[in-house]
């Protein structure tokens, strides 16, 4: 490729805008592999670009995803070239991490999926967003890195739109409310996050009631960021922690009640809006019924 109009660019910050099917640190590796050329000689990503010259990349051929993948079930809600949005069932934890090697739903993934994006790395391929292992419902995977990069932008942008299903304990006083109180980690509790520091991150959710009962509260909730933990520490937070959370002080039970529903994202392959909806876990529509 040739320069024009790239005058004081950085060479990686250049490969990012012309080469957006690739993440950053795959550019880079590339970089200091010596894949790319400027004027047929090595260069540094920090290089400044003068404009004019002759830049060649040669790419190294993709690097085969390092989680092992497991023949595992898998409820596919829908698929296109760009994104596939999974039903993640409670119990199933995302990604590798503490106390989690394998039987993830990445696993999952990588044995279903030849190719998945590598913007979270090697271990958290496709994954954008998560919903914690008590949560079941829609979860979207990125197939490859620019739909990655279109998705986070989407997330950050908060144009993505999440709708979850929540039983709360309590009788909610109004039929709709929304918190904004901002989400640190509890430093007294490391597996938890609170709202009572004078910092942290700011938050919105939002609620409204779909159904009452004598001792709960059915409701439908919104979420405009995506805060650890967001739903179970605001809605404690006013006194209405999520059916079965026994980490945000409601009495355990075989599952907490929090299913992420709905998600309606722009598909980065089309350009137009789709809606994804995952059905109700039998777990959940029974403990509704026996109310």
């Amino acid at each position: 490729m040739n320069l024009t109009g790239d005058a004081g660019k950085r060479l990686d910050h250049f490969l990012q805008e012309h080469l957006p099917q690739f993440s950053r640190s795959r550019l880079q590796s590339w970089i200091k592999e010596g894949r790319v050329l400027i004027n047929g000689s090595a260069a540094k990503a920090s290089l400044m670009l003068h404009g004019g010259e002759g830049i060649e990349v040669s790419p190294a051929d993709e690097v085969p995803l390092l989680a092992a993948p497991e023949d595992l079930p898998l409820e596919i809600l829908h698929q296109d070239v760009a994104v596939i949005a999974i039903n993640k069932p409670a119990g199933l934890v995302v990604h590798a991490g503490a106390g989690a090697e394998s039987g993830t739903l990445v696993n999952r993934l990588v044995h279903h999926f030849a190719t998945l994006s590598q913007v979270g790395g090697d271990l958290r391929p496709g994954i954008v967003h998560r919903l914690d292992k008590g949560t079941s419902g829609v979860l979207l995977v990125a197939r490859n890195d620019a739909a990655h990069r279109a998705l986070a932008a989407q997330f950050a942008g908060r144009t993505v739109e999440k709708t979850y299903l929540a039983l709360v304990h309590g009788k909610v006083r109004d039929e709709q409310g929304r918190v904004t109180a901002p989400i640190a980690r509890d430093p007294n509790r490391r597996i938890r996050m609170t709202t009572k520091l004078a910092t942290g991150r700011s938050a919105l959710t939002e609620y409204r009631v779909l159904r009452r009962f004598e001792k709960y509260t059915y409701l439908e909730v919104r979420i405009g960021t995506g805060r650890t933990h967001q739903i179970r520490v605001h809605l404690s937070s006013i006194g209405h922690p999520v059916a079965g959370d026994k980490v945000y002080g409601a009495p355990p039970a075989g599952r907490i009640f929090l299913h992420a529903w709905r998600i309606v994202f722009t598909s980065p392959a089309t350009g137009e809006r789709v809606t994804v909806e995952a059905p109700m876990p039998v777990e959940l529509t029974d403990w509704l019924a026996s109310l």
